[in-house]
């Protein structure tokens, strides 16, 4: 008996100090992540999100059907996540994010690729520019996107874009896994495949943030994207939309100097508006690292 207890003893202490290196290595991820964020906005650098769509899809995803014309995942133009009201490309550009044009045509399974810039107050009346990179990939691919979402949580590769402004001002964004944030957007993938391989953390230099707005998030992407040396900043813990309306409320909070708490806070607020839910109910649905 003496021996039986020694030996649960060990089992629960290992999962103990297990637990506690976890829980370490988050702090420490989060830690780097908001540190290298301020860093780079007291020096002027741009700050940056790089966001994976995956297109909804009827016919290739797990999901609930939608109009054809919004869950035809090879057709960014009305795609529910990208071209219409509520998707990334639409909703961006109505609310005060300004779209470069960008040179050179996406490949693999990206279908389309677009760079919003504004100019965001920070703390103490300073301001910084923010940039985002957004890929509408191809809904059959919704597997490449998730681990194009991964390997950039991981920090590689980075990637230099070559965009202009309206003015045909040559703009150059350093994102890809060099990004302050990535995100994905789209449904969990992750509930009907396993996640695809993680590279080591921090293949692209420092830390970076990651925000995956997908139904149950959290049990599904913890996991990765933590094995991947981000910081997981906003994540779900049920069913929801993953329209645009909640990354720019996020993005805009992130880049604004909120702290992960209130980043969360930015992303159920702009939830419950526009899926008019409650408030108490939209901070359940978003969450952190377990």
């Amino acid at each position: 008996m003496r021996r039986k207890r020694s030996s649960t003893f060990g089992l629960a202490m290992s999962a103990f100090l297990c637990a506690v290196a976890a829980a370490a290595g988050r702090v420490q991820a989060e830690d780097a992540a908001q540190e290298r964020l301020e860093a780079d906005a007291r020096a002027g650098r741009p700050l940056v999100a790089h966001v994976v769509v995956a297109l909804c899809d009827n016919v290739h995803q797990g999901i609930v059907p939608v109009p054809a014309a919004l869950g035809n995942g090879q057709d960014p133009a009305t795609n529910l996540y990208w071209g219409a009201r509520f998707g990334v490309k639409s909703h961006f550009a109505k609310v005060g994010w300004q779209r470069l044009s960008v040179a050179g045509a996406p490949e693999g399974g990206v279908l389309e690729r677009i760079v919003f810039r504004r100019t965001v107050a920070r703390p103490g009346g300073a301001s910084a520019t923010c940039v985002v990179v957004a890929e509408a990939w191809d809904g059959r691919r919704i597997r490449d996107a998730i681990g194009r979402f991964l390997s950039l949580s991981a920090g590689d590769p980075p990637a230099q874009i070559e965009a202009s402004d309206a003015d045909g001002q040559k703009v150059s964004v350093t994102a890809g896994g060099a990004s302050h944030v990535v995100a994905y957007v789209g449904h969990d993938g992750l509930m009907e495949f396993a996640a695809p391989g993680v590279p080591g953390p921090g293949l692209g230099g420092p830390r970076r943030s990651a925000m995956v707005l997908a139904c149950s998030s959290r049990a599904y992407f913890a996991a990765p994207v933590a094995r991947a040396g981000a910081h997981a900043l906003v994540l779900t813990t049920g069913l929801m939309a993953p329209e645009a309306y909640t990354l720019d409320a996020a993005l805009l909070r992130f880049f604004g100097g909120g702290t992960p708490a209130e980043v969360r806070a930015a992303a159920a607020g702009a939830y419950a508006t526009y899926q008019k839910c409650s408030l108490s109910a939209a901070r359940r649905l978003f969450a952190g690292d377990p």
